[in-house]
C-alpha cells in the first residue's frame, strides 16, 4: 500500500502524461509534478481524444477510479454524450487476481476450502470487474451458480482514493467554477456512499431478492436466487442464468425469437420496476441481459439500483404534466424544483431554451414522441444551464435512454413512446387528481402551523440582537434564510391549496345538489386567495378559530 503523497504525485503524474492537465491544476496537484523537461517528439498516429484520454487515465488509475468513471458514464446531467460513450467501456476491465488469493478469500469468508462447500468449482475466470471476480460453480445438489469474490485488500485501497478525491473536490470548489456549480464535493461524498454499498456483496443479495419478489408472478423476467448459505459481505453465490445476449439478432432470429415482441417486453419489465415497484435495475446494458431459449429475459448484476420514493414521483409526475401538455411554464418549474446543485437558475433563458424541445414533438402524443432523444436534448439544455439532477431521476432518465436503444437493436421500428406513455398519463391523472390536492393542502396547513410556532422565537431573536447590537448589527443570514425560504413556499402552497379545497368542496356538494351552499361561500373564499400573504393569514387564522370551536 504506497502513502497518501505517493499516491497523490501518482494522481497528478498520470493526468499529466495522459493530456490532462487542466485537471492537475484545477485540483491543486501542480506542486506534486517533479520538474523534468517534456519531450515532444512527432507522432504519426493518431492522438486520443480527450475523453479517450480520460478513460485511459482512470483505467491506469485503478478501480476506484474505474468506478467513478463508470457512476459518471450513468450521469448524462453533467457529462455529454460522447464522454459517457468513452467512461462506459470501463465495465468489467481490470486484470485479474491469481487464483491462490482468491482461494483464501473464499476460505476466509465461507469457512472452508471451495472444493467442500460446492460440488464443483471453476478455477477459471468467468469475468473481472474493478471490485470483484465472477466464477462458475456447482452446490452440492447440482445447481449451477455463479460466484463473486471481492479483489483482496480492495476496501483499504478503496477509503485511501476515496478521502484523497473528498479532499481533492474541496480544493477544486475553492478556485474552479465548474466544480462549485456542479457541487464536486456533494458529488464525492454521494459517489463514497455508493462504492462503499456496491463492496458489500450482501446489499447487492438484498438488492436481487427484492426484485425476485417484485417479479415472482412474472413470466417475461428471471431473477436469480440469491443462496445465503453461500453469501458475505465478500462473497456472492447466486443462480446461473444463461441465455443469448440481448444484442445477439442473428442468435435470436435463429432460435425464432419474435424480436420486436421482446422488445416491448423487456420495455415494460423496466416501466414496471420505475411506476409500479419504486425500484429499478439502473445499469440495463447488454451484459447484464440474457434472453433465454422460450423469449424470458434473464436480469443479472444489481448492484447499481435507483427508487422512486413519493418526492421523486411528485417531481417526476409534474415533469410529466409539462410535458404532455407542452406548456413550458410547467416544464420550467419542474425543472427548477429538480436542481440539485447550488446554481441559480434563470427561468427566463430556461423557458426559451424548453421551446425547440416542445416543438421535436409539437403535434405528437407522448406515445408517437421520441423520448430518447427528447430527454438527450432535455439533458443538453440541464448541462448548459449546470442544473444537476437527483441521483436517482438521473440514472431512470439514463435508464430510459438505454432501453429504448436496446430497443431499437432487436426491433429497428420500436418505440419507446408507447410503452411509456400509459404510465406516464396515470402518473399525469395522479398528479391532477383532487384527493391529491386535499393531501397537500393537509401538508401545507401542518406546515404553516409548524411555521407559526417558529416565527414568533425567530422575530424575538431578531429584536434582541437589534436592541442589544444597536445600530452595528451581526445577523447571520443563514439563519433566517431557510425560514424566508419555508415562509414564501407555504404561502404559495396554501394559496394553490385553497383553491384546490374550494373545488373539492363544490363538487362534492354541486353532486348532492345544493348549489346554494357553493354560492354562499364561493366568494369569500376567492377572496381569502388573492394574494399569499392573505391567504397565509387568513388560513392561520381560520384554523386558529376551528381549534377554539372544538375546545369549547
Amino acid at each position: 500500500m504506497i502513502t497518501h503523497l505517493d499516491r497523490y504525485r501518482q494522481i497528478a503524474e498520470i493526468l499529466s502524461r495522459n493530456g490532462l492537465g487542466f485537471l492537475v491544476s484545477a485540483l491543486g496537484l501542480e506542486g506534486r509534478l517533479p520538474f523534468r523537461r517534456q519531450e515532444h517528439a512527432e507522432e504519426a498516429v493518431r492522438r486520443p481524444s480527450r475523453p479517450e484520454y480520460l478513460r485511459i487515465a482512470l483505467e491506469e488509475l485503478g478501480p476506484t477510479y474505474i468506478k467513478m468513471g463508470q457512476l459518471l458514464s450513468t450521469r448524462p446531467d453533467l457529462l455529454p454524450p460522447d464522454y459517457q460513450r468513452e467512461l462506459a467501456k470501463l465495465q468489467d476491465r481490470a486484470d485479474p487476481v491469481p487464483w491462490p488469493a482468491i482461494r483464501e478469500e473464499l476460505r476466509q469468508e465461507l469457512g472452508a476450502e471451495p472444493e467442500s462447500v460446492f460440488g464443483f468449482f471453476d478455477t477459471a475466470v468467468m469475468a473481472s470487474a474493478s471490485i470483484g471476480q465472477v466464477y462458475s460453480a456447482a452446490l452440492k445438489d447440482g445447481t449451477a451458480v455463479v460466484v463473486k469474490v471481492r479483489r483482496p485488500g480492495i476496501t483499504t485501497e478503496v477509503d485511501q482514493d476515496l478521502e484523497i478525491l473528498q479532499n481533492l473536490a474541496s480544493t477544486a470548489s475553492k478556485h474552479w467554477e465548474a466544480a462549485r456549480d456542479y457541487d464536486l464535493t456533494g458529488l464525492m461524498d454521494e459517489f463514497a456512499r455508493t462504492l462503499r454499498s456496491e463492496l458489500d456483496y450482501l446489499q447487492e443479495g438484498r438488492n436481487a431478492d427484492r426484485f425476485r419478489l417484485n417479479f415472482e408472478d412474472s413470466t417475461a423476467v428471471q431473477i436469480p436466487r440469491v443462496y445465503w448459505d453461500h453469501t458475505t459481505s465478500r462473497v456472492l453465490t447466486m443462480d446461473r442464468i444463461t441465455g443469448m445476449k440481448v444484442t445477439d439478432t442473428k442468435a435470436l432470429d435463429a432460435a425464432g425469437i419474435d424480436r420486436p415482441a421482446l422488445a416491448v417486453a423487456a420495455a415494460g419489465v423496466e416501466m414496471q420496476m420505475v411506476f409500479d415497484d419504486g425500484f429499478f435495475h439502473a445499469d440495463p446494458h447488454p451484459g447484464n441481459l440474457f434472453v433465454e431459449p422460450g423469449g424470458r429475459v434473464g436480469l443479472i448484476d444489481f448492484g447499481m439500483v435507483g427508487e422512486v420514493d413519493e418526492k421523486l414521483r411528485g417531481q417526476l409526475s409534474a415533469l410529466f404534466v409539462g410535458i404532455v401538455r407542452k406548456d413550458p411554464e410547467r416544464m420550467t418549474n419542474a425543472i427548477v424544483r429538480l436542481n440539485a446543485s447550488g446554481v441559480r437558475v434563470d427561468r427566463v433563458k430556461l423557458r426559451m431554451d424548453l421551446g425547440p424541445l416542445i416543438r421535436m414533438y409539437s403535434g405528437r402524443s407522448l406515445a408517437d414522441a421520441p423520448v430518447g432523444s427528447l430527454i438527450t436534448t432535455g439533458l443538453g439544455i440541464l448541462r448548459t444551464h449546470h442544473i444537476q439532477l437527483p441521483r436517482e431521476m438521473a440514472l431512470l432518465l439514463r435508464m430510459l435512454i438505454m432501453t429504448e436503444g436496446m430497443g431499437e437493436v432487436l426491433d429497428p421500428d420500436f418505440r419507446m413512446g408507447p410503452t411509456l406513455a400509459p404510465y406516464a398519463r396515470r402518473m399525469t391523472a395522479r398528479q391532477l387528481n383532487p384527493v391529491n390536492y386535499a393531501r397537500r393542502l393537509g401538508r401545507a396547513g401542518a406546515e404553516a402551523l409548524e411555521l407559526g410556532t417558529e416565527l414568533p422565537d425567530q422575530v424575538r431573536r431578531l429584536i434582541e440582537t437589534l436592541d442589544f447590537e444597536g445600530m452595528e448589527v451581526h445577523l447571520r443570514a443563514e439563519e433566517l434564510l431557510p425560514l424566508v425560504i419555508r415562509l414564501e413556499r407555504v404561502g404559495n402552497r396554501l394559496v394553490a391549496a385553497i383553491f384546490a379545497s374550494a373545488f373539492i368542496r363544490g363538487v362534492g356538494e354541486l353532486t348532492l345538489g345544493d348549489a346554494s351552499r357553493w354560492k354562499s361561500w364561493q366568494a369569500p373564499l376567492m377572496s381569502a386567495g388573492l394574494a399569499s400573504t392573505g391567504a397565509l393569514g387568513g388560513y392561520i387564522a381560520w384554523t386558529s378559530r376551528r381549534a377554539r370551536l372544538r375546545g369549547m
